[in-house]
């Protein structure tokens, strides 16, 4: 008689080769947008691990084509969460144009997640750091959206995926980010 040791949710090896092959790629890109999202690696690296936590948790119910997509779903989801559940923060409120909430702003750089510190490996000019700190400036909303388009590079299908908004909503604050961005960048020369 061959007796089995019971772990709640075990997993075959394929299961986990599958999920280190399509998911683990990805983990740059996810803790990229958990940094940009939480304005800074103080809760970053815990985002993200719990966001990779959730992922493998879940990984039965991912049947779609873009991995990346999917996890990087969940990294917002879980900045989010993470915001949400700050002291003194709000959550992170939005109007119908999309605009960010100025309390919830407040609370970020109150809470210590101001411009994030810069990364030799990405920052290799002033130009860099200015522009840096004008992306960091950037309302949550219009952040993320720039962030996954234009570091991580997907598609506004995508995006619209993980926003979890329509493709015409992510064409336009795309287009709004943008405009702020280059305001932002050039507030910074002065």
């Amino acid at each position: 008689m061959q007796v089995f040791k019971f772990t709640p949710r075990m997993r075959g090896v394929s299961d986990r080769t599958r999920f280190e092959r399509e998911i683990l790629p990805h983990l740059d890109a996810a803790y990229n947008l958990a940094r940009w999202l939480l304005r800074g690696s103080d809760g970053a690296d815990d985002v993200t691990q719990e966001a990779l936590l959730r992922a493998y948790k879940y990984f039965d119910g991912f049947h779609g084509d873009n991995a990346k997509a999917w996890l990087l779903r969940i990294v917002r989801n879980s900045c989010y969460t993470w915001i949400k559940e700050r002291p003194k923060m709000e959550a992170m409120g939005a109007d119908e144009e999309g605009e960010a909430n100025p309390e919830h702003e407040r609370a970020l750089a109150e809470a210590g997640h101001g411009l994030p510190a810069p990364d030799a490996r990405l920052i290799a000019s002033a130009d860099g750091q200015l522009v840096n700190a004008a992306l960091a400036r950037l309302p949550t909303t219009y952040r993320e959206i720039l962030v996954l388009r234009e570091v991580e590079e997907l598609s506004y299908k995508d995006i619209a995926a993980i926003v979890d908004v329509p493709i015409g909503t992510v064409m336009s604050r795309l287009s709004r980010a943008r405009e702020l961005l280059k305001e932002n960048f050039l507030q910074g020369d002065r």
